[in-house]
């Protein structure tokens, strides 16, 4: 039973695959911090899945603390995301995925100085990159560049369905 507590909230779903996620929003001099790699064209918010037995609250420290090396505490909630995708890692390629995503602002110390030495589940190196909110690159999730992330744009909590399974 204690492995149950380790275990990625990854759930098979008739022929798909259901994901309960955490991101994180880490602002500083008007930039976001994002994660890339190398076998992928877009980046993606700090963050990943939730493991059994942890709150989103504490899995977003701890996804933080692994994606930059540094212990963040939370400021609050932002968005909910429910996004389905058709996967692109081996483990999930062709597969539709229902992932459903807690967004958390983080505060963020004038000093915040990340360092990544993280891996993706298929092993490709991960890399941290700041943007500006209306930088060209391809990003996700996409409402990053159509909302006010910064920090006191609301106070509120805010949904987002996203259906990426038609082309």
């Amino acid at each position: 039973m204690k492995d149950d507590f380790c275990r990625d909230m990854t759930i098979p779903c008739c022929d798909g695959i259901v994901n309960i996620r955490v991101g994180a929003i880490i602002i500083k001099d008007g930039k976001i911090l994002m994660v890339g790699n190398d076998g992928t064209d877009y980046l993606y918010s700090v963050g990943g899945r939730i493991k059994f037995g942890e709150t989103a609250e504490e899995a977003v420290v701890r996804e933080v603390k692994e994606e930059t090396g540094v212990t963040l505490q939370v400021d609050r909630l932002g968005f909910i995301h429910e996004n389905y995708f058709i996967g692109d890692s081996p483990a999930k390629e062709e597969k539709t995925v229902y992932e459903i995503s807690f967004f958390f602002y983080m505060k963020t110390p004038s000093n915040f100085r990340p360092n990544c030495d993280s891996f993706t589940e298929d092993a490709r190196k991960e890399r941290l990159v700041w943007i500006k909110p209306n930088a060209e690159s391809k990003i996700y999730p996409d409402f990053f560049k159509t909302e006010d992330l910064s920090a006191h744009a609301s106070t509120g909590i805010k949904h987002f369905v996203t259906d990426g399974r038609r082309k």
